[in-house]
């Protein structure tokens, strides 16, 4: 399968489609509840907090180590300053911001029991799945050893995908 277009010299038409995907899941979240049974709805909020923490854990992960190697930028294209990043939450998972970003907006989802931001979430998913296609094309080019390290580690979401 050919690699995914650039949308930009950096990767910025991404970012762009990203951003209003990110706002239809929170706005659909925010406008339309289906709502469920009451004796669901905790478990609901739990479940959906529980997501929300741990997502925000793998972006704040993510954001962190990558600025620690001088590698951190919101395009996908990587910095020609830039060094691999292994270590970390990176020992786990290749995307962990996009993966983070997807398990955030899926605990919103269960939390504001929207099925319009659910159908947000998944499209978010295929989304991110794409653009990290084009994202890692580049980071071939750019670091020899990332063929190897794209062998053992996950896509997205740690011990899952």
């Amino acid at each position: 399968m050919p690699d995914p277009p650039a949308l930009g010299p950096r990767g910025e038409g991404w970012v762009i489609i990203q951003s209003v995907i990110l706002v239809w899941v929170v706005v659909t979240g925010w406008s339309l509840p289906i709502g469920v049974a009451p004796s669901l709805a905790r478990v609901a909020v739990a479940a959906g907090t529980t997501l929300m923490v741990a997502g925000a854990f793998l972006v704040v992960a993510g954001i962190l180590a990558l600025a620690s190697h001088d590698a951190f930028t919101t395009l996908p294209r990587p910095r020609d300053t830039a060094r691999l990043v292994e270590s970390g939450v990176y020992r786990l998972v290749r995307h962990p911001v996009y993966g983070g970003l997807v398990l955030t907006g899926l605990g919103w989802a269960v939390v504001r029991e929207s099925a319009v931001s659910l159908v947000g979430v998944v499209v978010l998913f295929l989304f991110f799945d794409l653009k990290r296609r084009r994202e890692e094309a580049w980071l071939v080019e750019r670091f020899p050893g990332y063929a190897a390290y794209r062998a053992h580690t996950r896509r997205l979401i740690p011990w899952v995908y």
